[in-house]
């Protein structure tokens, strides 16, 4: 078996080597269609490669850290994000590069070139994974076409490959990728033709863009589009659109361009073309035997094919799959750009009036039905924040992974985080909340008198200035009961807290071991004018991705607290009133009581031990790590909100997961243990904020540990043992 082939050397044999991407243009330029030349990379190669190079067994250890089914989303990039690095880290072992680089050398000496996937089992007639695996636009030169190679064999274990590993098949043992590589047709106009609509099987479907095609792929451009008559081509609607900006061809690689004013109003397609498209992509379905999904540009005159795949469509039992929403969070740089401007000039200001004008409303003067009324209307009001946020403030926190990638693309490091060190550059919402209290406590540290009077729950008369910090701290982020930024219960649980930092020593930021301005200068020097301006431009995006990962939540927090406060309302007024003493229950039943005198709110179901259950104890638990450092203290486990505000000082902070508005116990603590994983979650940026050793993607961390066990966090491998 060849590790490289011509495409027009694949034979019906080959088909499971070289995947169905090249076999498919291979049958279809044997049948006289226009394709591009192109070489297959056999997965052979790839199986040649990670035998060799020791990446096989490496990848076998990421991915048996914990059962996979329990792995979330964030720790699946965390796993693709550390295999990724040992294929770009890994040069090629000497003949398998002498093999590749003289067929490539002969066929693409100086011609730019797309490298491809065409994974074997990939665009089959049961299955299509669009965009699950990489592709690279406009590559040129041997040893970079061989270096974007490794990285298409990388993307065989991208977070999106892991998330349909069943449906894929993947398995470490039998898992391979070819790759097509393919002379690059720079067309005028490109697009994609859909010989059936999934959405009415009478029709079929063209969209184009001027210029290529990849800014359609990645949203960036938004197509023209042509729904036609599926029988016999004739077009029954077409859809203009705002034509601003194309994708083309740059020096090294692609770049977005204006588009010409002239040509924004003039179709990508003439009606001629159209059907001369639609005309292509049934004669592939007469060729495959099924409806394809074909990806086309034209040059000058001639139209040219450069994939071709079968539709497919999901399942009746599939359609609560959330794995296509996890796949829309992957934004290209403009969508990123563009989402950043919506969020910091509309959504966030948006946000922080919705939290004020809530807070100037006193429901304590409300009636008992105008009460159940705010209650109704608040929860409306966070529900569509909560929907907001989704929507929007998630799909931005890609813009730190996007900067990763490029950073470990363009510098190679060992350390596959050492790009976080660049993201810090702008302080966080809730390390500034921090801040302030540490400054309290550090009055109370010098001051026992201070310190005796806030024990004694004596108004403190001694410092003008202590009492109006901490109506300044309590005004802006809410006095620290609940978990969110406001339950307006006064001043005793932020004075808790102070007086527990104040019982030791300020716990300092944890100080970079790297220079940060000497790695952002060494990042960008390995770009120059618009390249250069790019990274700049990702940097900077990339740390207000950062920043707002922490920052939203601390917002969106103000306006739960808000709601949180009329329920606390609703519960005192209620127990006053009738005399009775309420469970914790949800909204609904507060409302009916208000709304019914005689209605008794009932408590909702609790997950209490019950006689005779019992549970092995644990002794050692594996997760991911997240912090480096191991520390040792007795376990403080959060179920709750309200566990927040019996932390003490010298414990370690065990939860589902670090919400930022939990974050003001961090200081306290000598470690942090999570259920969730992953090196971006909330939890593992405060651990290494403050140095403290952190694992998270713990499974079942709240269940198998108990408050006052004694644990040992060993951030560096990822373990934590229950001494």
């Amino acid at each position: 078996m060849s590790l490289i082939l011509p495409i027009s050397d694949i034979r019906p044999e080959d088909r499971n080597d070289v995947g169905g991407k090249a076999f498919a243009l291979s049958r279809m330029a044997g049948e006289g269609f226009n394709v591009p030349k192109a070489v297959s990379i056999g997965a052979a190669a790839y199986l040649q490669f990670v035998q060799a190079s020791g990446i096989k067994e490496r990848i076998s250890l990421e991915l048996n850290r914990k059962d996979f089914s329990d792995m979330r989303w964030e720790e699946l990039w965390d796993a693709a994000l550390r295999i990724r690095s040992m294929f770009i880290n890994t040069p090629l072992p000497s003949e398998l590069n002498r093999i590749l680089s003289e067929i490539i050398e002969d066929f693409f000496s100086t011609t730019p070139v797309v490298v491809r996937s065409s994974a074997p089992g990939e665009d089959s007639a049961k299955a299509s994974f669009a965009g699950l695996h990489e592709s690279y636009v406009n590559v040129s030169g041997t040893e970079s076409i061989l270096d974007h190679v490794r990285k298409v064999w990388a993307s065989l274990w991208s977070d999106a490959a892991l998330l349909y590993r069943r449906e894929l098949g993947l398995d470490i043992e039998k898992s391979a990728m070819a790759v097509l590589v393919q002379e690059m047709v720079a067309g005028e106009r490109s697009g994609v033709a859909f010989g059936r609509n999934p959405n009415n099987e009478t029709q079929a479907v063209i969209e184009s863009v001027f210029g290529l095609n990849q800014g359609l792929v990645d949203g960036t451009v938004e197509p023209d589009r042509w729904i036609l008559e599926r029988s016999e081509g004739r077009i029954i609607e077409y859809r203009a659109a705002k034509k601003r900006q194309a994708v083309l061809p740059s020096e090294d690689g692609i770049r977005l361009a204006p588009v010409e004013p002239h040509t924004q109003n003039v179709p990508p397609l003439s009606k001629t073309e159209v059907l001369k498209v639609f005309t292509l992509v049934r004669q592939a379905e007469d060729l495959f035997k099924a409806p394809q999904d074909v990806e086309w540009t034209i040059r000058g005159e001639v139209l040219f094919a450069l994939q071709s795949r079968p539709i497919t469509t999901l399942s009746a039992g599939e359609t609560e799959d959330k794995r296509p929403w996890y796949l829309s969070l992957r934004r290209s740089f403009e969508n990123l750009k563009a989402l950043r401007k919506t969020i910091q000039e509309e959504l966030i200001p948006a946000m922080i009036e919705q939290g004020e004008k809530l807070a100037d409303i006193h429901v304590e003067e409300f009636s008992d039905l105008e009460l159940a009324d705010e209650i109704v209307r608040r929860k409306q009001i966070f529900d569509e924040w909560v929907s907001t946020y989704w929507r929007e403030f998630i799909p931005f926190a890609h813009g730190a992974r996007l900067f990763g990638q490029v950073y470990n693309d363009t510098m190679r490091p060992e350390d596959p985080y050492e790009f976080m060190d660049l993201l810090v550059s702008t302080e966080m919402a809730s390390i500034d909340r921090n801040r302030r209290l540490e400054e309290m406590a550090a009055w109370v540290r010098e001051n026992p008198q201070l310190k005796e009077q806030l024990r004694h729950a004596e108004k403190p008369d001694l410092s003008e200035m202590f009492h109006k910090k901490l109506d300044a701290f309590i005004d802006k982020f809410g006095d620290l009961a609940c978990g969110t930024s406001q339950c307006l219960q006064g001043r005793e649980p932020v004075i808790q807290i102070i007086l527990e930092m104040a019982a030791r020593p300020a716990r300092e930021k944890k100080k970079k071991t790297r220079d940060v301005g000497a790695l952002k200068e060494n990042f960008l020097t390995r770009f120059s004018g618009e390249k250069k301006k790019e990274a700049e431009e990702l940097l900077d995006l990339a740390r207000t991705s950062y920043q707002l990962r922490d920052d939203d939540n601390i917002y969106l927090g103000r306006i739960e607290g808000q709601f949180l406060a009329a329920i606390d309302a609703a519960k005192q007024r209620i127990e006053n009133t009738r005399g009775i003493a309420l469970n914790r229950t949800n909204h609904e039943e507060y409302v009916k009581a208000l709304r019914n005198p005689g209605y008794v709110p009932k408590k909702t179901e609790s997950a209490e031990k019950k006689p005779g259950d019992f549970k092995l104890k644990a002794r050692q638990l594996l997760g991911q790590p997240a912090g480096p450092g191991i520390s040792k203290g007795k376990a403080r486990v959060i179920k709750d909100p309200s566990d927040l505000r019996r932390f003490k000082a010298g414990e370690i902070l065990v939860c589902d997961a670090v919400d930022p508005n939990m974050t003001f116990v961090v200081p306290l603590s000598e470690g942090i243990v999570e259920r969730r994983g992953g090196m971006l979650i909330h939890g593992a940026i405060i651990a290494r904020e403050y140095g403290l050793p952190c694992v998270t993607g713990v499974p079942e961390a709240t269940r198998l540990i108990n408050t006052g066990d004694s644990i040992t966090v060993d951030g560096f491998l990822g373990i934590v043992i229950i001494d």
